[in-house]
Formats: C-alpha cells, sequence, structure tokens
C-alpha cells in the first residue's frame, strides 16, 4: 500500500540561541501552530484556508472557519473540514513557514 507523504520545510527564522530549538521535528512544529491559520494545498490544485485545529500521525488535518480556492478564487465557506493525510501536498503557516 503506497501512501503520499507531505514533506516538512520550514522558511528561516532569525538563529535561536538554544541547542533544543535547533533539533526541532516537524511534528513539534506542526504541534506548535495549532490553532493558527494555515493554507492547505491538495494533490489536485485545491487549497483550503483556515485555521488548523487539530492533526495526527497519518497527517490527517481538521480546520475550522475553513474556505475552498480554486486558482485563488473562493468556491466555498465551510465551518469544519477534514483533509485526509494522503490528499495534502503542502501546508502553509499564514506568514511564518511553508511545509511542501
Amino acid at each position: 500500500m503506497s501512501r503520499s507523504i507531505l514533506h516538512v520545510h520550514a522558511i528561516r527564522q532569525p538563529a535561536a540561541t538554544s541547542a533544543a530549538a535547533k533539533k526541532r521535528s516537524p511534528s513539534d512544529f506542526l504541534k506548535s501552530v495549532l490553532g493558527r491559520p494555515v493554507r492547505v494545498k491538495l494533490n489536485s490544485g485545491i487549497e483550503y484556508r483556515g485555521v488548523l485545529a487539530c492533526l495526527d500521525g497519518y497527517m490527517n488535518i481538521a480546520m475550522e472557519q475553513t474556505e475552498e480556492f480554486v486558482d485563488d478564487q473562493l468556491k466555498a465557506k465551510y465551518g469544519d473540514c477534514f483533509i485526509r493525510g494522503n490528499n495534502g501536498t503542502c501546508v502553509e503557516i499564514e506568514h511564518h513557514s511553508v511545509m511542501c
């Protein structure tokens, strides 16, 4: 059984001074952005924007206050949204980091 994997890349922030800050795992990073605005891009090109409510080890994502965009055009608004992890290609934390 094959499964898509979301690759995690963080845009460089000012260097942290502690050694612990340099050894953050992608999981630690994602947990630290819970409750913040995110963009999730799917394999199909559709993008969802909303507040990251939770995620699990399979990268399944639950969002709140979600908006659906196709070609940067707003198509729909949802209260809550669940995205299966193997459908996503990129998670962007608004104004800070990108995970693709």
